[in-house]
């Protein structure tokens, strides 16, 4: 009798939660019925979803839930998406050596095409992206670190990557002068504009860094 019971509750609650995947939007009031069991049995039943429904079929099931969904778990999407779409990009790219389609990235990805058009055409401005870009910003110092370590050991490739990075600084910097000194600089009787800047040689940069570097020392 008690195994009676147990069972004609546990298919009331599926009722109760097939109900609410069934409608064709769910809201945060479609579940306000729910007990802490059946949102329990809900999010597991979405995550199955997710993890097995693949193109249209998910993005269909995604705008479903949207609205129930955690900001933090979109997150994740954008995260795993922005995964599965670079992997794919960088494999078919050594495989056949020329940018994919992105109908070849949906295929490879199991991601729909829309999203992939969406995704590809928005990243640059998603915060996601943003976060992520600020993060390979935070390491630079530590790799920069790195390369002088080993320039500073003997290693002359290292040694030269060095110097073509900071002679890029140096350049980035000389530009910005330009631009508030109405694009060009006059040293004497000689004028050195943004686009004779642009020109040196990363050699020429560095010569011109070392002679910087000279005034500043001597001071």
């Amino acid at each position: 009798m008690e195994n009676e019971i147990i069972t004609a509750d546990y298919a009331a609650s599926k009722k109760k939660v097939d109900d609410v995947l069934a409608l064709q939007k769910i809201t945060a009031d479609d579940l306000s019925s729910l007990t802490r069991m059946e949102r329990d049995y809900l999010s597991e039943t979405i995550t199955d979803s997710l993890n097995s429904l693949k193109g249209e079929e998910k993005d269909n099931f995604l705008c479903k839930v949207d609205a129930i969904i955690a900001p933090a778990s979109k997150n994740q999407f954008w995260e795993h998406n922005h995964h599965l779409i670079s992997e794919a990009i960088s494999r078919l790219m050594r495989q056949y050596g020329y940018m994919p389609s992105n109908n070849a990235i949906a295929r490879e990805t199991g991601l729909s095409r829309p999203t992939i058009v969406k995704h590809l055409k928005e990243y640059k401005t998603s915060p996601e992206f943003a976060a992520e870009t600020e993060r390979f910003r935070f390491m630079t110092p530590k790799l920069l670190a790195a390369v002088y370590k080993r320039g500073c050991e003997g290693d002359m490739r290292a040694a030269k990557l060095y110097f073509e990075m900071t002679g890029s600084l140096i350049k980035q910097r000389a530009g910005n002068i330009v631009n508030s000194q109405n694009n060009f600089l006059q040293i004497n009787n000689t004028i050195l504009s943004a686009e004779t800047l642009q020109k040196l040689s990363s050699e020429q940069l560095n010569q011109i860094e070392h002679m910087i570097r000279e005034i500043g020392d001597a001071r």
